[in-house]
């Protein structure tokens, strides 16, 4: 029976109650119905607190027993029945929260792509979305959610990506511009390419996330929860000088009503919830409650280096040429004769040279020689490019501890183009925003090159460097922190990063472009290519912890008032009990403040 099927059966209990007693005339059987609610209710509560007793979970649940089964021995049946009505209402609430704070999470699942128009022998045919294959053709229509990852071979129309990035803006995309499956197709039909099935496809992958994102308390909500012990004694303490110094027992019951734990119960478990319902909206993933906690707190922040602090794709950083005065040369004459390899170099050349403006020829003859290089004609020169040793064998010709490509032109040494991975324009500035936000400690653990890793670190600021690391090696330096330097969080994109994302106190993996097997091992997911998220993830923890400590103290507080108020008298027990559950109201709706920050 749910929380809002019993409220709506003790509240019918109470009416019929209210009509025998001031209806009929009938207190006494009013008296008889609602103590034997209150006692089957009491008793049931009894139960459940002698096991989690058991396990060692001293909860609050002794301070609720207790208040119902003073107010019915001193014959306040009614104000029984108003705490009664209150605990199972706040539950109520509870329930009510969560989904509220869900409802990005619940329209992901709720919107997941069912079928796809595939292209079969010149047809369109209707196809569950678990049958759509690599390569296959697939046309989407305008409207109508995107079932799969791939890329557009045909047509332009603005896309919706909010339901995956927080991005409220429609993109414009067009011819080889990437579709992610659970996006929304604007008004003018799409012909997509598939990259990867629905099982690898970025929606899919976000729900068995959100699948896999339980309501698992974090160590502050356990902590809330222990403060039941002392919050339960000086109940009693307040309550039992109550009783000993009027030498009446309804001031017992009078203090205890108000003592109700519902804001310890609810207050924290609210704000943590509505705070992963924040994240998930722009755009970051938290699998479990306990991570807003080491999040809100972490010391260090360790960064793999490829796909993280960087693009993860090799772009052209310079280009060398023997003769100064060769450079837009150099590049024409190899962009050209890269057009049509497929060379994993070949297309950042050939990129560089059309946003430089070069009118590229196409090569009338063109060999590539595998694992070496190619040899292509072009303009009537031959020209060779690839390794130093595939292209020259001057000795003068030095080695560069960077990836370059060589060329020689009609038989000669002409120059080499060197690429490098492109560090992020944003990363610098997140380092900047984690420090302000309480990040004490920064590395880089990669398993590039040292040089190469030193100079990527110089350009974001981090100054503790470890390259030409194994994962294992990874997994070791994290291992190795100090106490003082944990909480460690660790960002890593790839499936080397697996290993270390697990064993961080919160991994989180850039997962737009990343791994599955990175995305499964973290605590966080980061659903943009955007380093920034990493900053936004920090700080909705962090004033998601502090709402939720609020929250707790709010009620602890204005509870003890209301305890000492009640010792004295003034406020009848039904009053009491009434008080207490605006108390409780207020806290709740406090908590669900970190769902908008």
């Amino acid at each position: 029976m749910t929380h809002k099927q019993k409220l709506m059966l003790l509240g019918g209990v109470a009416l019929f109650a209210a009509i025998c007693q001031w209806g009929f005339g009938q207190p006494l059987w009013a008296q008889i119905i609602n103590t034997v609610a209150g006692s089957i209710i009491a008793l049931s509560m009894l139960i459940e607190m002698v096991k989690k007793l058991r396990t060692g979970d001293y909860g609050v649940d002794l301070l609720a027993v207790t208040a119902i089964v003073a107010t019915l021995a001193v014959s306040e049946y009614w104000a029984a029945m108003v705490i009664l009505l209150m605990l199972i209402g706040g539950d109520t609430l509870e329930d009510y929260a969560n989904a509220k704070a869900h409802s990005e999470l619940k329209t992901l699942l709720d919107n997941s792509p069912q079928i796809g128009h595939v292209r079969l022998n010149g047809k369109l045919v209707d196809v569950s979305v678990e049958k759509i294959m690599v390569d296959q053709e697939v046309v989407v229509r305008p409207g109508e959610l995107v079932p799969v990852d791939g890329r557009i071979t045909e047509g332009e129309s603005s896309v919706n990506e909010s339901s995956l990035t927080g991005e409220s803006k429609p993109l414009d995309k067009g011819s080889g511009d990437q579709l992610l499956s659970g996006s929304i197709n604007g008004d003018t039909t799409l012909t997509m390419k598939v990259e990867r099935t629905a099982q690898d496809s970025q929606y899919q992958q976000l729900v068995e996330l959100i699948k896999q994102a339980d309501q698992t308390p974090a160590n502050f909500v356990r902590l809330a929860d222990r403060y039941a012990l002392p919050f339960t004694i000086v109940a009693y303490v307040i309550a039992g000088l109550a009783w000993w110094v009027a030498k009446d027992p309804v001031r017992f019951a009078q203090v205890l009503v108000v003592a109700s734990p519902c804001p310890l119960i609810l207050a924290a478990p609210v704000a943590f919830v509505s705070g992963m319902s924040r994240s998930s909206h722009a755009g970051i993933v938290v699998k479990t409650g306990a991570v807003i906690e080491k999040l809100a707190t972490a010391k260090t922040a360790a960064f793999d280096k490829t796909g993280t602090l960087t693009h993860g794709n090799l772009a052209v950083s310079r280009v060398v040429p023997v003769a100064d005065d060769k450079e837009d040369q150099l590049l024409q004459l190899v962009a050209s004769a890269e057009q049509t390899s497929g060379h994993v170099l070949a297309q950042s050349i050939v990129t560089k040279a059309q946003q430089q403006g070069l009118t590229l020829s196409e090569p009338t003859a063109m060999n590539e020689v595998t694992a070496k290089g190619i040899i292509a004609t072009v303009d009537g020169h031959e020209v060779k490019v690839g390794k130093k040793a595939f292209v020259t064998d001057d000795p003068q010709v030095k080695l560069v501890p960077t990836t370059a490509v060589y060329v020689a032109v009609d038989g000669n040494y002409f120059g080499r183009i060197e690429l490098a991975d492109q560090v992020r324009p944003e990363a610098a500035q997140t380092l900047q925003r984690l420090v302000k936000a309480g990040i004490q400690h920064f590395m880089m653990v990669t398993g590039d090159q040292q040089v190469i890793a030193d100079r990527i670190a110089k350009e974001v600021g981090i100054k503790q460097v470890y390259g030409d690391l194994l994962p294992k090696d990874k997994v070791n330096h994290l291992n190795d922190l100090a106490p003082a330097e944990r909480p460690s969080i660790m960002v890593g994109d790839g499936v080397n990063d697996a290993p270390v994302l697990k064993v961080a106190d919160v991994g989180i993996a850039m997962g737009a472009h990343g791994s599955t097997a990175a995305s499964e091992s973290a605590d966080v997911v980061i659903l943009t290519d955007n380093l920034g998220k990493i900053a936004d993830a920090v700080e909705i923890a962090e004033d998601t912890l502090k709402i939720a400590k609020q929250a707790v103290w709010i009620g602890i507080a204005v509870c003890t008032g209301l305890m000492l108020i009640c010792s004295t008298g003034w406020i009848p027990t039904i009053i009491g009990a009434l008080l207490q559950e605006v108390v409780d109201t207020v806290c709740i709706l406090w908590g669900l403040r970190a769902k908008q920050g």
